[in-house]
């Protein structure tokens, strides 16, 4: 790993700022800009079907290399991809009906990924239109039980993290809310809130490295994955599906230092600018946190405090209280916990603010959006002086 690490980090870095320039990162700060430029042929540019082709080849090369990355957030952008090329293909002239393709598309994303089709749509409502005027949209509810019906046909009907029975009775369980709730909003904002500073560049001499060799620098990152997972046994790599769901069934009792790795591994992932998401990695990490919590109360399921732990550290990281609740809800096919799962993810959502006040998603697709105005502002300018050369 001390070799493919690093040598597979800079050869994705490599690809995607050689031929697939737009497949860096989560994906879906793309999906959601798209949704708001004006300009369709930047729109094009960035849910290019070669840039989503790249973007599986690219995840896909990063989870080899050990990178602590998730597929679900370049699925968004994938579907994206796809229903946005369909759209161009049937003379879509109506901008509303474009972006209504774009949306149902990274609806679809999420549910193919995890197989959780009510997921897909409220994650659609909450985090990509940010608005509930798409929600009787039949385009999206078609695209999202179209990729659900496709994903079955192909896997099976499969429940991502199996079924569990456990619950949260009222009463002093309900101590596990509070401190998942607490511990996931404040862990999950922080988590933010350096991704965010990360994406305005390091400072100082190693910032300078880092903008003019970023393919040495990428190569660096995974020589600190490699390292970390090592350290760590080899359980910080890839998604992270494996710990999470061994946590959850209660095959294994990860220590709080695996907490301390992952969320180390998944910063430094996220940081070398390869194409990768962070909706596993952080379901991976919120089991690892409700584990740890699970072993102070011994008079609450275990199972059911690594389910609050998730739902709180996701939520904190993601900002969004009703897609964190139903994705785990769906996930784990366990309405049982449902109410406890909400309540979990709405005080985490209120401690994340408090860290990171701020939606990531939404800044990283506003930075987004400055730099394709000053990239199309730097284009035009450019034809403008070849405009203006003498013959």
């Amino acid at each position: 790993m001390l070799i493919v690490a690093p040598a597979g980090l800079a050869l994705s870095t490599w690809l995607t700022r050689t031929f697939f320039q737009g497949a860096q990162g989560s994906g879906i700060p793309q999906a959601i800009a798209t949704l708001h430029i004006e300009n369709f042929s930047v729109v094009d540019r960035i849910l290019a079907l070669r840039t989503a082709l790249g973007k599986i080849l690219l995840t896909t090369l990063g989870l080899v290399c050990g990178a602590s990355i998730g597929r679900e957030g370049p699925t968004v952008q994938v579907g994206a991809a796809i229903m946005h090329a369909f759209s161009r293909l049937m003379g879509h002239a109506n901008i509303s009906a474009k972006r209504g393709m774009i949306l149902a598309g990274g609806a679809a994303g999420v549910s193919a990924a995890f197989n959780t089709p009510l997921a897909g749509i409220v994650f659609a409502i909450e985090e990509l239109s940010h608005s509930f005027e798409q929600r009787t949209s039949g385009t999206t509810l078609t695209g999202v039980v179209l990729s659900g019906v496709t994903a079955i046909a192909l896997v099976g009907n499969y429940t991502y993290f199996g079924h569990t029975t456990v619950d949260v009775p009222i009463g002093t369980a309900w101590i596990a809310v509070l401190a998942c709730g607490i511990l996931g909003g404040l862990t999950g904002g922080l988590f933010s809130a350096i991704l965010m500073k990360a994406s305005q560049g390091l400072p100082g001499a190693f910032g300078r490295f880092t903008r003019e060799h970023p393919i040495s620098f990428a190569a660096l990152c995974g020589l600190l994955l490699a390292i970390i997972g090592i350290i760590s046994g080899g359980a910080t790599y890839g998604t992270g599906y494996e710990q999470a769901r061994s946590i959850i069934v209660g095959h294994e009792h990860y220590p709080a230092s695996f907490f301390i790795y992952k969320y180390l591994a998944t910063i430094i992932s996220y940081c070398s600018g390869i194409p990768g998401g962070l909706f596993a990695p952080s379901l991976s990490i919120g089991a690892s946190i409700g584990g740890w919590v699970a072993q102070f109360l011994p008079h609450t399921a275990p199972g059911a405090v690594v389910l609050l732990g998730m739902v709180a550290y996701f939520c904190g990281v993601v900002q969004s209280p009703l897609t964190a609740t139903v994705i785990v809800m769906e996930m784990c096919d366990n309405q049982q916990v449902t109410l406890a799962l909400l309540a979990t993810s709405f005080l985490a959502f209120g401690v994340s603010r408090m860290v990171c006040s701020h939606s990531l998603y939404s800044r990283l697709a506003d930075r987004f959006m400055d730099a394709q105005e000053q990239t199309l502002q730097k284009k035009n300018f450019e034809d403008y002086k070849q405009k203006k050369k003498p013959e």
